[in-house]
């Protein structure tokens, strides 16, 4: 009956209004840090347990981290994967574990029902907590790892994105894949994976985030509970300052394929950054809107040059990768990248003009709200301003933020963090091809 209550729960939608999501913040005594939001609109809480110990803080041991979190709920305390997951389901709950360059999550979706409530808390308590790294269950992740990095190796767009990677960050710990890279994740041993852990899953290390029908009292308990047993241990050292590329660089790699991928941008904004709402409604405007987008218009509508067009900051703790991309026929990648080139340029230039700012404003303050209009979703835009140390009230200023935003500080904020002389270029295509292609 949870499971199919659960479901029907789903289905409705959230009336929480954004503007109205308080964001209450303690400090626990193990030293961690929760963030929690009243939302008693279902009978459904959403909480999210976040360290500091996402992929970049692998060292040369690309993997570890996206490891190490796949592996704490296949065996934890005197249970086994497939128990674990019975757990779970009984009570009608959904877990999981992720991680990003930044950071590794656990999060539960559960009912507030007492008993579902306290089964569900209990198991993600003990995962965290009292995880197995079995020796079988390490080799089994191990293994499906490897095999979809061979798979990663045979999509020319996941090629061309390590490439790019690797040309933006360098040596960098933001350069590799969170899964890793298979000279080194056949090397990672079991224990390395309990070292890990035992170094990063602690409590100064620790942030809770709780969203749902909950009072303040019961999140305090919620969060002591998940946390006990989980050692103090110390939070890492800031991962190093990006270095922005001296020179601008074109690199091709062949690929067997009939289209080409094409790549290229630089480090760009954090998520502190001064500039960053004038990078973000610019990039709205530039190629994050999709079929209204700029360089849509000029490479699609105008040319037929490619099926898609887009750009994209990706905003980290340290600059993440401001992207332009597009996928061509091999044989017009060249004047495709002339273009996406020129249109970045004259934006950086120009700017957008008043009807498009205009436009682009109205389109991101009427959708905002719906991004997180369930507590699952607020869940993720809480813990995002936990983890950055974004100031509490980032959801209910969002709005004015965006307002504010004027032709010129767009094209001044562009100007200061997309150097055109700069410029990474990554191709991945078939050129071979096209020279067997053209008359002799």
């Amino acid at each position: 009956m949870a499971v199919r209550y659960l479901g029907l729960l789903l289905l409705l939608v959230s009336q929480l209004s954004f503007s109205a999501a308080k964001i209450e913040h303690w400090q626990t005594p193990q030293g961690s840090r929760v963030y929690f939001v009243q939302a008693d609109a279902l009978p459904l809480a959403d909480i999210q347990v976040i360290f500091d110990g996402g992929s970049a803080r692998d060292g040369q041991q690309f993997g570890l981290a996206a490891l190490t979190s796949s592996l704490l709920d296949t065996g934890a305390g005197s249970w086994n994967a497939d128990q674990i997951a019975q757990r779970f389901e009984n009570v009608g709950a959904n877990f999981g574990t992720s991680v990003s360059s930044d950071m590794a999550s656990l999060s539960l979706r559960t009912l507030t029902q007492p008993a579902l409530f306290d089964k569900a808390l209990e198991t993600m308590h003990v995962i965290l907590t009292n995880p197995k790294f079995n020796k079988a269950d390490f080799l089994r992740e191990q293994n499906r790892t490897l095999a979809a990095i061979k798979q990663r190796e045979e999509s020319p767009a996941e090629v061309a994105s390590e490439v790019f990677s690797n040309k933006l960050y360098g040596n960098h710990p933001y350069a590799h894949p969170d899964s890793g890279v298979k000279e080194t994740v056949s090397k990672l041993k079991a224990a390395d994976l309990v070292k890990f852990y035992k170094q990063y899953y602690v409590a100064n290390n620790a942030m809770v985030v709780i969203v749902g029908n909950l009072t303040k009292q019961q999140a305090e308990q919620t969060a002591e509970k998940l946390l006990t047993g989980l050692p103090a241990g110390q939070k890492p050292s800031a991962i190093p300052d990006v270095t922005i590329p001296s020179q601008a660089s074109q690199q091709h790699i062949e690929f067997p394929s009939t289209q080409t991928h094409v790549l290229t941008g630089l480090p760009g904004t954090w998520r502190k950054d001064p500039d960053y709402f004038d990078l973000y409604i610019g990039n709205h405007i530039l190629g994050g809107s999709g079929l209204v987008s700029k360089l849509f218009s000029e490479v699609r509508e105008k040319r037929g040059l490619a099926y898609s067009a887009s750009s994209a900051f990706s905003p980290m703790l340290k600059p993440g990768p401001f992207v332009v991309s597009l996928q061509t026929r091999n044989d017009q990648a060249q004047q495709a990248l002339e273009v996406l080139n020129a249109t970045l340029k004259d934006f950086i230039d120009q700017g957008p003009t008043q009807a498009e700012l205009d436009a682009a404003k109205k389109n991101i303050i009427g959708g905002f709200p719906m991004r997180f209009d369930t507590n699952k979703e607020l869940a993720g835009y809480v813990g995002m301003i936990g983890f950055y140390d974004m100031p509490l009230d980032y959801l209910d200023t969002f709005r004015q933020k965006i307002e504010a935003t004027t032709i010129d500080s767009i094209k001044a904020a562009f100007q200061r963090k997309v150097n055109i002389a700069l410029l990474q270029t990554v191709t991945v295509g078939n050129s071979k091809a096209v020279d067997a292609e053209k008359p002799n």
